[in-house]
């Protein structure tokens, strides 16, 4: 072979495996800093990652919301087909109540509490996280009763 040919393939032959290497990095970043989002009962049944931050959305359960003497929170998150215990540990948005459609995005520990790190309520009456709408709507239950959704 002659010893352009020989530079030439070792310098194409590196070039791909930079692209390769490059791409093969961007796409484990991306795989990190992906928040899926589960609903209660689906991380009931399991489906959610025990370790792994991800965004839980659904209604915060009437009477169970308890808080610490710090700025400790425990509550639980319902979607109507499953119930998630939230703790949480922080300021809460001035529209965190009871009944309220919340989306938290946190880490689910191994005895299935699920520790966030951000708790967002939704900003009015007439408006639901999209992801909390859809999962009420799957488990066929409404945030204001007879099993309607609004936001949709």
């Amino acid at each position: 072979m002659h010893p352009k040919r020989k530079k030439r393939l070792l310098l194409v032959t590196l070039m791909v495996a930079a692209i390769g290497a490059a791409v093969t990095l961007l796409l484990n970043a991306f795989q990190e800093n992906m928040l899926f989002f589960f609903a209660p009962a689906q991380v009931v049944a399991g489906e959610a990652p025990e370790g792994h931050p991800f965004r839980i959305g659904g209604m915060v359960v009437n009477g169970s919301v308890k808080r610490g003497d710090s700025l400790k929170v425990q509550f639980v998150l319902s979607d109507g087909g499953g119930s998630v215990p939230i703790e949480y540990e922080g300021i809460l948005p001035d529209l965190f109540r009871e009944g309220q459609g919340i989306v938290a995005r946190g880490v689910l520990g191994a005895d299935g509490t699920f520790v966030a790190d951000e708790v967002l309520a939704k900003h009015d009456e007439e408006y639901m996280p999209p992801e909390v709408a859809d999962a009420l709507k799957k488990a066929g239950k409404g945030p204001y009763g007879a099993d309607t959704v609004v936001g949709q």
